[in-house]
């Protein structure tokens, strides 16, 4: 188990550096190690998957978590087991569309789907998570979506045609649920979020509840009913917002504690 953990993170820090070279000129800053009075054997391990941005990277990082990601090359699954074996924790990050079919409906003509790798790859990875692990769970804009579809529920797949009008690109407030895990963590019922994303939560998913929403009565947010356990969906992009809203750690410093606290129980 320990050999398998240290190459885990060799692989991490090593698929890190990666990453940061692939990105070249679109980095603000150069990826560093972990800060060395934090030992990385109290690190929890933290996959994100099919990662195409530093900004996960530096939020798992800069939150005392050892980011580890996950590829989605050629959309094998082969090693999902491994994964919830290994891994303390796991972010879903941003992308594009779930198809769906995946909740029994055709496309609307604005929908951009997934990467048939991505999509295959992904949509193994966050079934066998909910459902064969009770470790900590944090979905971003799309990732939040692949929480409610992998949980039976759908979305609406287009928000200006069927709601009205636009969280692309823009700036808005959200009120939370004042008795729900998300609240506690901001200790807040009410704050400002960006917004990139054209689909939200529709028919929520079992054993979720929905505990943020957005003035227009879109969905923002949604989290397990499942005391227990850390599982949170946010359709905004909070590793985006930290350098300007710093109250957006408390999200990635939650997550990354219930991590170190499942490991513990190793």
């Amino acid at each position: 188990m320990a050999t398998r953990r240290l190459f885990l993170t060799a692989a991490a820090i090593l698929g890190s550096g990666i990453l940061g070279f692939l990105l070249g000129d679109r980095r603000s800053a150069p990826l560093t190690p972990p800060p060395k009075e934090i030992s990385s054997a109290k690190r929890p391990l933290i996959g994100i998957a099919s990662v195409n941005q530093e900004t996960y990277i530096r939020a798992v990082r800069d939150h005392g978590g050892i980011p580890v990601i996950l590829p989605n090359t050629d959309g094998s699954t082969a090693m999902i087991d491994d994964y919830l074996e290994e891994l303390d924790g796991l972010i879903m990050p941003g992308g594009l569309d779930i198809p769906p079919s995946e909740y029994g409906e055709e496309p609307h003509p604005t929908v951009s789907i997934l990467s048939d790798e991505r999509y295959k790859f992904e949509k193994a990875l966050i079934h066998s998570w909910i459902k064969n692990s009770e470790k900590p769970l944090l979905g971003i804009c799309l990732g939040s979506q692949w929480i409610n579809v992998a949980s039976g529920g759908s979305l609406i797949q287009d928000i200006p045609s069927a709601v009205g009008g636009n969280h692309r690109n823009v700036n808005h407030d959200i009120t939370l649920e004042p008795d729900s895990r998300l609240s506690g963590i901001f200790g807040s019922t009410g704050f400002e979020v960006n917004s990139s994303h054209h689909q939200a939560v529709k028919d929520l998913g079992e054993g979720l509840r929905v505990v943020a929403k957005s003035p227009d009565g879109v969905i923002e947010a949604t989290e397990t009913t499942d005391h227990d356990r850390f599982l949170i969906g946010v359709q905004w992009h909070p590793e985006r917002l930290i350098e300007t809203d710093k109250s957006q750690s408390k999200l990635f410093n939650a997550f990354i504690q219930a991590a170190k606290e499942h490991a513990s129980k190793k």
